[in-house]
């Protein structure tokens, strides 16, 4: 290190391990809210770990300071970009959320009739049917999901 430039400090890198953990343990829950709520925090926890990878010094402007004295600008613009795109995803994640509580009346995440049948091929250790396509929509075998229930408001039947 440079004389006079300090390092990350034990706090921050705590602060990182507990928003990387958190999120994450977040994210392996099936409710759309918390999935949403670990995303955030995910992203602001490597926000910062990239923030610590820039060494701390003067303006990165041609001039202000030496060269080896200016503070590296590049993971600066990193987490921008990370800002703007976790603000994205936070966005379209709360759509979905929204729709799945409008359409089911929850955000709870269900097991698709799909995967049910994948892991019982896994069990019995065989490969699924080959799908070899031009059936209709309504000839479809694969589609076997039945429609969304449609959400009713509380209270009694729709006017």
């Amino acid at each position: 290190m440079t004389e006079g430039v300090a390092g990350p400090t034990l706090v921050l890198v705590l602060a990182v391990a507990v928003l990387v953990a958190t999120g994450v343990t977040l994210l392996l829950e099936r409710s759309l809210t918390r999935i949403l709520l670990g995303i955030i925090l995910l992203g602001n926890g490597m926000n910062l770990l990239v923030l610590l990878g820039g060494r701390a010094g003067g303006a990165p402007v041609v001039g202000a300071d030496p060269v080896a004295r200016m503070s590296d600008a590049l993971p600066q613009a990193m987490v921008l970009t990370a800002i703007v795109i976790t603000f994205g995803l936070t966005a379209f994640l709360l759509a979905v959320a929204y729709r799945s509580w409008y359409l089911t009346g929850s955000d709870e995440v269900q097991d698709d009739l799909e995967d049910q049948q994948v892991v019982r091929l896994a069990e019995r250790n065989e490969l699924p049917a080959r799908d070899l396509g031009g059936e209709g929509p309504d000839d479809d075998p694969e589609q076997v999901d039945p429609p969304p229930p449609h959400h009713r408001p509380q209270g009694g039947e729709p006017r």
